[in-house]
Order: C-alpha cells, then structure tokens, then sequence
C-alpha cells in the first residue's frame, strides 16, 4: 500500500510567481501530488501555458491546474485571485507566496528610493496581504500551510543584492510572526530559502560560467541547485508529512551556508 504521507489529493494550492522557476516547480509537484492548483503570475498568456502543460502531463488531468493571473503588487488584484480561487476550486488549503521583485543590483548606497520601496512593497507587504486574505479559508477549517519562499540572502550580507536580502530577512520575521499567531488555528507558517537556483530570475548571478564556477568552487555539493530540487521541501510542508512544523526556515541551499561565506 502506497504511504499517504506525502499525499495532496483534494487540497487547493495557490502558487504566486509559478511560470517560471521554483514556482513552476512547486506548482507542478503540487498536482504530481494530487493537489488542484492555482498557476499566477502577471502574464496571463503564461500562466495558461504553464496550467496547459500540468494538466498534459499529470494523471487527472485536464483540471489539475488553472491560471489565474495577478500582479502580486496590487492589493485589489490579490483580492481578485482568492476570490476566483474559491469560486473554481474551493477554499485554499496551502499558500505559497513565491512572486518577488529585484529591480536594482549595486551598492546600497546608490539605491534609488523608487526602487528600494518597490522591493519592500512586492516583497514583503504583498505577501502579508495575501496571507490574510487567505488565512480565513484555513483558520475555518483548523487546518493549512503557508509558505513563504525566501532567500539564503535574507540570511548574510550583500554588497550587490542588499535591499532584496533586507527584503527577504523581513520574510522570515513575518514567518516567525505568523506562526505563532495562528498555531493555536492548526495552521503552519514556514519559509524555504534556496541558495542560488537555475532559474531566470536568478541569471545574473550564474550565466557567466566562471563566475559560476568561482561561486560554488567552496560549496559541499560543488554546483548550483535546480528548482525541482527546491519542490520536495514545498511538498513535505504542504502535505501531513509537515503536519508538526511550523515557524521553521529550510535553507536549500547545496550546503553553502554551512561554509559561513
């Protein structure tokens, strides 16, 4: 007999940022699982493409996946993609805020105001809107899981990426906040950090193959992660198997933290 511990089946999983990258694979793992799954991100045309292809390729589909496109940065937007949530699939049993913004790379002190508030407000203030909006689903059911994707950045110092990593430090506070919170409601607040992951977002920093070979010369596992390798840690804190952790951060990261730089 096949464990269930592991097992999603009839759970609604709201993925933001999920076209591309890490999102895409939690989205995707989600519905391997047997999870209903939001697809969002801003472009609708992506966001269908991405629901199309879950759908093709996961047993129970067409149906597994939907997309419903939101720019995570507008409030009234974010209200729209809980409503539509509930009235096709349900209430939402697990929440992942995934979507963030990095529009400036340099020294902290040639951050431009416009560019420091955006990063604060999609990536920090977005996800504690859409939290709440989906907190009542759970709290009436006494049961949930919310994830919020951070960093191993909002964890050490940057000279390049500093207002991201403040942004993503802010993210694990939230976490800890929440949990506690909303434990006595049965629902599970925890943060995944990845380190560096092969994905578009993240290109900068591993395109140039010496640059890539200088950054992971030191780390244990000697290569950057991929973003199916950062799904299984999404999997577990969604599905019973994480029925007992909560205010937690999983740093992801090939080992990299554990040399300190």
């Amino acid at each position: 007999m096949a464990s269930t511990l592991f097992d999603l089946t009839g759970k609604v999983a709201l993925v933001t940022g999920s076209t591309k990258g890490i999102g895409r694979a939690i989205a995707t793992a989600y519905a391997e699982h047997g999870a209903r799954v939001v697809v969002s991100s801003r472009k609708a045309d992506a966001c269908e493409a991405v629901a199309a292809d879950i759908n093709a390729r996961v047993h129970g589909g067409p149906g597994r996946a939907i997309a419903l496109p939101a720019n995570i940065g507008r409030k009234e937007e974010l209200e729209a993609l809980v409503a539509a949530t509930r009235s096709q699939l349900g209430p939402i049993d697990v929440l992942v805020c995934n979507a963030a913004v990095n529009p400036f790379y340099g020294s902290m002190s040639e951050l431009p105001d416009e560019a420091f508030d955006k990063i604060l407000g999609v990536n920090i203030k977005a996800n504690h809107w859409l939290i709440q909006m989906a907190l009542s689903d759970m709290k009436a059911k006494r049961d949930g899981s919310i994830i919020v994707v951070s960093s191993i950045g909002g964890l050490r110092g940057s000279t390049t990426l500093g207002a991201y990593c403040i942004s993503k430090a802010a993210d694990l506070q939230l976490v800890r906040n929440l949990a506690l919170e909303h434990g006595p409601d049965n629902v599970r607040v925890n943060a995944i950090s990845p380190g560096l992951v092969r994905t578009d977002f993240a290109r900068a920093l591993w395109e140039n193959p010496d640059n890539l070979a200088r950054r992971v010369a030191n780390d244990p596992l000697r290569r950057i992660g991929e973003p199916e390798e950062i799904a299984g840690i999404a999997v577990y804190l969604g599905s019973r198997a994480g029925s007992f952790t909560t205010g937690q951060n999983f740093v992801i990261d090939g080992g990299s933290m554990a040399i300190g730089q």
